[in-house]
């Protein structure tokens, strides 16, 4: 990567930290880096780039240290997923991204690929891996979101105060689990108990291919 490259894309960083993604522009980033906009297009050619470059380098982050090879492949699967929360929870705008941009950058085709082989090792049948791997990226990323979000969190109501919109009658199912939707959230052991059950459903799928 060019060090005027690097230093746009360190730029559209920090102002998405600063002020979300949707502040970032290339009029912005421009303004930030000290060109004019017209300069950046010798190094990005459009926004839809830049915003790519930007999940490029969040990925390149989230892909150091790679996993080790020698490690149990649902080892390998934690290490990434832990680490694409920790990226987000760093940066609370990234997953938005990386769930709205496509995987065409060469770290998004390496972080598939680890999850690819992953998989294979598990003994999982070529043709569900791809569905295998939305499955896991969705979830991983999209619990990311969501708790970057607070979508997870109680926020200013109580979870009693919300559900006391509506009357019991038309809530059964909170009215049931109304004990356990007051406790609070351990999202942390939520995420290790979430993909505990996704790699039980990988190993289900590799056993089907055995029998």
């Amino acid at each position: 990567m060019s060090g005027r490259r690097e230093e746009i894309l360190d730029a559209a960083l920090a102002i998405a930290d600063e002020h979300g993604v949707d502040a970032v522009s290339m009029r912005t980033v421009a303004d930030r880096v000290g060109v004019t906009p017209m300069a950046l297009y010798r190094h990005v050619k459009d926004k839809a780039a830049l915003l790519d470059g930007m999940v490029g380098r969040l990925l390149a982050a989230l892909l150091r240290p790679h996993p080790a090879e020698d490690q149990p492949w649902d080892a390998r699967l934690d290490a990434l997923a832990h680490a694409c929360r920790k990226v987000t929870q760093q940066h609370p705008w990234a997953a938005h991204l990386l769930f709205s941009r496509p995987a065409v950058t060469p770290d998004a085709v390496r972080a598939v690929d680890i999850i690819y082989t992953a998989l294979i090792e598990a003994g999982v049948p070529a043709p569900e891996v791809p569905r295998l791997e939305r499955l896991i990226s969705t979830f991983v990323i999209g619990f990311a979101a969501s708790e970057a979000a607070g979508r997870f969190t109680p926020g200013d109501l109580d979870p009693r105060s919300r559900r006391g919109h509506l009357p019991d009658s038309e809530l059964p199912g909170h009215r049931a689990l109304g004990p356990w939707l007051d406790l609070p959230v351990d999202l942390t052991a939520e995420f290790e108990a979430d993909l505990a059950d996704i790699w039980r459903l990988v190993e289900a799928a590799a056993r089907r291919s055995r029998t």
